[in-house]
């Protein structure tokens, strides 16, 4: 039947080559998958396959990881703010571990889940990521202090500190005073009689596009110099997601017309910021192949919906003979691609095709 909708080809292969890479960069951190940038089930039962554990944000992709069978008691809920139900429906399944960030939190946790162990957000520097995250989560000061206080006042099990660099953060050095951060909150648990046992990094871990994104082996190398630094009887995990699983895709779109705005060349594609891209942009380039050759001109990149919001790129340079029907392929959008996609419009996300 040939064409019929954008497709995400997802390589087997290279998703455990790069469990594998990961966990030899740091091998005294347990990786935990980060469900949100890729659940699609077959890719998670791959990491499975390769020792990868799992972290999630929702009560739905738990239901995922039940559905597989995963043990409740090595999932991490690292969403700091969670709806009553879902930590309702997480508890009675028998996940553990819970991320907090605020009193308000802990309080919650304690009327719905008075014997799960928490770990506490902390913000950190994300100087030199892609997405900086800090100001919507992580507490710093007399923040940290009082949602201490409050799991001291209600009997909970404060059990570790977890921080985010930033997601794509191509800044190692993000970790490493994040790990010294950490140190300090410790110190503070312990003044409060507190066992810490748990140091989550987090995600942040960048796929390596270009030479100017660090490699997993120099991150891992930093980290692992830390830790060597610190005390010992902690267990250290991580939350990669993008590093996983980015490389190990591919998307092809389909070019579905053509036009000239103020003398720019425009390309649309049949998907768009709601069908899948809602990371291509000017912060975030993935690369852009073509079967055309000749002149390359620029190009502004548009998806296919009738909303204004929804172009991509600027200034992209791609052959001038481009036309209505041409495939265009994008590499490294193994992440955040098909979880990211809607039906907006009635366009079709991306159909996920995994292959060896």
């Amino acid at each position: 039947m040939g064409y019929q909708q954008p497709l995400l080809y997802i390589s087997t292969e290279q998703l455990r080559l790069n469990a594998h890479r990961f966990m030899a960069a740091m091998p005294k951190v347990r990786p935990h998958f980060a469900v949100k940038s890729n659940p699609d089930r077959r890719v998670l039962e791959v990491f499975r396959e390769e020792g990868v554990h799992f972290e999630i944000a929702s009560r739905e992709e738990l239901a995922i990881l039940l559905d597989m069978r995963v043990a409740p008691d090595s999932i991490f809920y690292s969403n700091p703010i969670k709806p009553e139900d879902y930590i309702r429906y997480a508890a009675s399944r028998g996940v553990r571990w819970f991320a907090v960030d605020s009193v308000a939190e802990v309080e919650k946790l304690h009327r719905l889940a008075p014997k799960s162990s928490l770990y506490l957000r902390i913000s950190v520097s994300n100087r030199g990521s892609a997405w900086p995250l800090e100001g919507k989560f992580g507490v710093i000061g007399r923040e940290a202090e009082a949602v201490m206080d409050a799991c001291l006042q209600w009997g909970m099990d404060l059990a570790g500190v977890t921080f985010h660099v930033g997601s794509q953060c191509l800044n190692p050095d993000n970790w490493v005073q994040g790990i010294r951060a950490a140190q300090r909150v410790f110190s503070a648990m312990r003044q409060r009689g507190f066992r810490p046992r748990l140091l989550n990094l987090g995600g942040g871990f960048p796929v390596q596009m270009s030479a100017e994104v660090p490699p997993i082996s120099q991150i891992g190398a930093l980290i692992n110099a830390e830790l060597a630094n610190q005390d010992n009887g902690f267990t250290v995990i991580a939350e990669p997601g993008r590093n996983l699983v980015a490389s190990a895709g591919c998307l092809v779109t389909r070019v579905i017309g053509t036009a000239i705005r103020k003398g720019q060349r425009w390309l649309y594609l049949d998907t768009g910021i709601y069908g899948g891209l809602m990371e291509f942009n000017e912060r975030f380039r993935y690369p852009v192949v073509s079967d055309r050759a000749g002149e390359m001109v620029s190009w502004t990149l548009a998806g296919p919906t009738c909303d204004s919001l929804d172009v991509c790129l600027r200034d992209q340079l791609l052959p001038a003979s481009l036309q209505s029907g041409d495939l265009l392929y994008l590499p490294f959008t193994g992440a955040y691609t098909s979880s990211c996609a809607t039906r907006f419009n009635g366009f079709p996300p991306p159909m996920v095709v995994v292959v060896s």
